[in-house]
């Protein structure tokens, strides 16, 4: 099995081309795989192997140092770099977000061309059925990519007792990361509990939910080329609604995804009935640590409110201020006459979300309101001073 291995990743490598490749190493089996196969593959000199601490293991920063010292003694480059996990409900996602954060960083540091991945077909097992399990929609069925971005990960179709072999042919060290058996995450229940006892219904199991999730990849390909176009924030409503049900979530799913909002089949059920909807006004929902908010004829997402940039006073007699309840203003398309200000942003369809922060340039001489953001001058005020343009943050 030594040649499966280092066939898949010399085939890997040949795709990526010339430069500095980066292995992510853990010290497992599969990432000490990986790495010894591209050293093998690429040579010593264009590669770096990546080891990342998490620090939640007494014995973690001991294991990545001798990872590292072994890359360097076969004559790669190693880096190994110790991040913070942010303690919130899913350890695992939570180490997973840090550890991808930290690859990118030294990735983009160091000029890597490509971050090798050591997932073997026995994770995409594991992550299609998780998924399954939660409730996903068609897209999540297609489990861990194979390439995506800078990450590539060449044992995705390798069974893990082919990565085993490797290591034994090859005599390299590995170490088991004691959370890999802890049943408080579903990842080690799946693997230890519940795959085994489907198995015997069905010995290729692993196989089937590998070739499931490889199908589901080609039919993504296809449904991402026309859903990728309508996925641009905000959304036009409009534009969304001549598609079928299908290119609909999916140009959503990949908005959420773009901004790292979780979601699952039964919020894009949600938000499709949402963009649905006859118009009126502004709507909004709720998904995991963000809003989806249809303000008209138009999606959007916010994870955060956009905070107001700090006012600044023109010269002269005015004073910039928050425009507050009440306050009027003389538009130019109303010749004179005066409305109140939430009236005009009503008009306008400014979001809510919008109007909340909107600032307004008042005439200290005679308290007119001169120029409010999202809807420009009054009506004839050729001496106005208008502050330069504000640049909002969000989605809008």
């Amino acid at each position: 099995m030594t040649s499966t291995v280092r066939h898949a990743v010399e085939s890997a490598i040949q795709k990526i081309g010339q430069g500095l490749v980066g292995v992510a190493c853990s010290g497992g089996a599969d990432s000490m795989a990986l790495a010894d196969a591209a050293i093998e593959v690429a040579g010593a000199p264009h590669v770096v192997v990546l080891t990342i601490d998490h620090g939640l293991q007494p014995e973690t920063a001991q294991v990545a140092a001798s990872v590292a010292a072994w890359a360097r003694a076969r004559g790669a480059a190693a880096v190994v770099e110790r991040v913070a996990v942010e303690a919130r409900a899913s350890l695992e996602a939570a180490a997973r977000e840090a550890r991808y954060a930290a690859l990118s960083r030294l990735a983009d540091q160091l000029g890597c061309v490509a971050v090798l991945v050591g997932h073997t077909a026995r994770d995409q097992a594991e992550t299609v059925l998780m998924r399954i399990l939660r409730g996903t929609g068609p897209a999540g069925l297609a489990g861990i990519p194979a390439a995506r971005d800078r990450y590539v990960r060449p044992l995705l179709a390798l069974e893990y007792a082919d990565v085993q072999r490797y290591v034994a042919d090859r005599g390299l060290p590995s170490w088991n990361d004691p959370m890999n058996d802890d049943p408080e995450f579903l990842r080690t229940r799946v693997r230890n509990d519940l795959l085994p006892r489907l198995r015997e219904e069905n010995p290729q199991l692993d196989a089937a939910l590998t070739r499931l999730a490889a199908s589901t990849a080609e039919w993504l390909e296809v449904i991402d080329a026309l859903a990728a176009p309508l996925s641009r924030a905000p959304i036009a409503i409009a534009q969304l609604r001549t598609h079928p049900p299908a290119i609909r979530k999916r140009a959503v799913s990949r908005l959420l995804e773009s901004m790292g909002v979780d979601h699952d089949a039964t919020h894009l059920a949600a938000i499709d009935e949402l963009v649905l909807a006859p118009t009126r006004g502004e709507v909004s929902l709720d998904v995991p640590g963000a809003r989806v908010v249809r303000s008209y004829d138009s999606l959007a997402v916010v994870t955060t409110s956009p905070a107001p940039a700090p006012l600044r006073a023109p010269d002269g007699p005015y004073e910039l201020r928050t425009w507050q309840p009440g306050d009027r203003m003389r538009p130019p398309r109303l010749k004179g006459r005066s409305r109140k200000l939430s009236d005009l942003f009503a008009d306008a369809k400014v979001p809510r979300s919008l109007r909340a922060t909107a600032r307004v340039v008042v005439r200290t001489t005679d308290a007119v309101i001169v120029w409010a953001e999202h809807l420009g001058i009054a009506f004839e005020e050729p001496e106005t001073v208008v502050p330069e343009p504000i640049q909002m943050g969000g989605s809008f």
